[in-house]
């Protein structure tokens, strides 16, 4: 867009466009409820905040690049080149409307629906919110020709808006350092940043997002650096998400049309694997529990793909009875519709309740997917092929299933023979121990509070999950055990995949593998189990992993349990003067090599250990993760092993 056509339009977006509802006081007494936590989580949630406000002037048509800097200090710049933030005097607030926007609680121009048709993050909420969470912002705005600025102590303004020079171009630059008063951490993560902003760039085609990481530079002083953009959005997401699957199709569907009154984009293709993943985003907002934009598209798919195969007469030689879900299976799909007024509810808030927009989108896909179908015969027969094969799979995993829910300890049957199980019957107290090996099961049999810790070992690497058929997975002996264990059953009226936690027997479920490779990758298997078959747990966040010593270092009668290479090295340093024949260090390669006493003490003892909750930050980057990790394809994985063999970080 011309900066003339911005100049122009800017007047439209002044300071009546400024909106006040509240003001700010309880920020910095309640940071979680506006930002979700104070950790890691939060601390990235205030960047997507600053963006965000970017991404709705891009929206709107004002901006197409947005250019976030992680400085050397851990503190954040996000720069656009869109309108700028008004900053002539608000009516009613009688001061700049730029110090409204920053230091007053819902104030902006996303409650006036002639400056934004649709926004996304909290609402506006967002840049007032990450101001009052830092200890200093430092705001610049280039608007009618000139550059203002205004610096913030903790949400309260250091001095007026000032006008510190000229510019013939628009835009906003906001710089802010977190409040480490405030956040357990204060140290922010490239790989996090860039997920989202990766995202964001496919969500809305045509926008250049740079991330730079000022604090990691090259033999030539150049910092990290990444610039994500994409021209044809959802389509190029899809591919990049089933970069290493097997194609079943090798169209991308590409479904974007805004004519039922909502703007509405899907991609979506099919693979040879037996998942189904389905992405859905509301202004960009990832709506992690679905909500009507994901019906209207599951009833639109299942309509057309149905009255297809049956005009076709491709359904009469199935023996089986076709569901919802046999539609599903190897689908790839990425739903992002732009609601102007979303009502969002659910346990997260992230579920779309807009009953309009579900036969918007049913509407949508039932249209395009129909001359899709027409259009390419070939490629609908192999689609209602894997269908009928997966309703086939369908009622052998229903006997498998049946076989599991007899089992269970709620229905009758009994636990599984290796669970070890605690006397506490309060799922809000009890940990179940998933232990790698029968000998590190016993140790851990031995050393556990068996009030509350239960222990199910399990022999070998269970099954590669992301390779296999549902009831293959439910024949799986090690798997169903933990199903009983658990208490959990699978099927629902609505989705026979669904995961019924009701009666889920442990709220902390610990992966305690050995802190080698194998162990490693017996973890990555549970992990993927989990992520494919039971997400609810991780998305309430019952799932973690337990992080058992490498090193026991002793020099005389002192000794340290060592959980990295660097606490062994500045053991060595400390008591050894650095020479390590000095030090006796006992390398732990396996859990059966410390005795009950130790494994309680380092890996097992609430008051002691330490647990990594497993997240799912991202839940699209995390689906192209497992599907790299466990899939066949070599070259990426080795690929994602060498650089982040470091500090395997799986937790997406």
């Amino acid at each position: 867009m011309s900066e003339e056509k911005k100049q122009q339009e800017s007047t439209e977006y002044g300071a009546s466009s400024i909106q006040v509802l509240e003001g700010l006081e309880a920020v910095r007494k309640r940071p979680a409820m506006y930002i979700g936590d104070i950790g890691i989580k939060g601390l990235h949630h205030l960047v997507y905040e600053v963006v965000d406000n970017s991404i709705d002037e891009a929206l709107a048509g004002y901006c197409d690049k947005i250019e976030v800097t992680i400085n050397e200090d851990n503190s954040i710049t996000v720069k656009d080149n869109g309108r700028g933030i008004p900053v002539d005097m608000h009516e009613k607030e009688k001061r700049s409307a730029l110090e409204v926007v920053m230091t007053v609680l819902h104030a902006g121009g996303k409650f006036n629906k002639d400056s934004y048709k649709v926004s996304g993050g909290l609402h506006g909420v967002g840049v007032s919110c990450v101001n009052a969470l830092s200890t200093l912002l430092h705001v610049e705005v280039a608007r009618n020709g000139k550059l203002y600025m205004q610096e913030y102590t903790c949400g309260h303004p250091k001095c007026d808006v000032t006008v510190i020079g000229t510019s013939e171009s628009t835009g906003t630059n906001i710089t802010f350092w977190p409040d480490a008063s405030i956040f357990i951490e204060t140290v922010y993560h490239y790989d996090i940043l860039a997920n989202r902003l990766r995202e964001l760039a496919y969500l809305n085609a045509g926008i250049h997002i740079t991330l730079t990481d000022m604090r990691e530079k090259d033999e030539h002083g150049n910092p990290k650096k990444e610039v994500f953009y994409s021209e044809k959005g959802l389509s190029e997401f899809v591919q990049y998400l089933e970069g290493t699957r097997e194609q079943l199709i090798e169209d991308v569907i590409h479904i974007n049309t805004d004519k039922f009154g909502t703007p509405v984009e899907i991609a979506m293709t099919y693979n040879t694997t037996f998942n189904e993943n389905t992405h859905s985003y509301v202004n960009n907002i990832n709506t992690i529990e679905g909500g009507t934009h994901v019906a209207g598209f599951r009833r639109g798919l299942t309509r057309t793909l149905k009255k297809y195969a049956d005009d076709n007469k491709m359904l009469e030689k199935a023996k089986v009875e076709i569901s919802g879900d046999d539609f599903r299976e190897g689908l790839t799909a990425i739903i992002s519709v732009k609601v102007a007024e979303p009502q969002f509810e659910g346990q997260t808030k992230t579920k779309l309740g807009n009953n309009e927009v579900m036969g918007i989108v049913d509407q949508a896909v039932g249209e395009a997917l129909g001359i899709y179908l027409e259009e390419h015969p070939r490629e609908a027969k192999t689609i209602v092929e894997k269908v009928i094969l997966a309703a086939t799979a369908r009622a052998a995993a229903r006997k498998a299933r049946e076989m599991v829910q007899r089992k269970s300890p709620l229905s009758g049957g009994g636990l599984p023979g290796k669970l070890a199980d605690c006397i506490s019957k309060d799922p809000e107290k009890c940990e179940l121990f998933l232990v790698e090996g029968d000998s590190a099961g016993g140790t851990a049999k031995t050393g556990r509070d068996r009030s509350i810790q239960a222990i199910l070992p399990l022999r070998g690497k269970i099954l590669n999950v992301e390779k296999a058929m549902q009831h293959k997975v439910l024949e799986s002996e090690e798997i169903r055990n933990i199903y009983t264990a658990l208490g959990v059953t699978i099927g629902t009226n609505d989705d026979s995949k669904a995961l019924n936690t009701e009666k889920l027997r442990y709220h902390k479920i610990i992966i305690m593998t050995d802190a080698d490779v194998d162990g490693s990758h017996i973890a990555t298997l549970i992990m993927t189990f989990f992520f494919r078959h039971m997400k609810e747990l991780i998305e309430q966040g019952y799932l973690y992993i337990a992080t058992p010593p490498l090193y026991l270092c002793k020099k005389g009668k002192v000794q340290e349990y060592c959980w990295t290479d660097q606490q062994r090295q500045a053991f060595i340093e400390k008591y050894g003067g650095g020479d390590e024949k000095q030090i006796s260090t006992q390398r732990y390669k396996g859990l059966g090599e410390m005795n009950d006493h130790q494994l309680w003490e380092t890996t097992m003892n609430p008051e002691t250990r330490t647990l990594r909750q497993v997240t799912i930050e991202n839940a699209a980057s995390a689906d192209r993760v497992f599907s790299m990790l466990m899939g066949d394809d070599v070259a990426p994985r080795r690929e994602f092993i060498e650089q982040n063999a470091t500090y395997a970080n799986i937790d997406a």
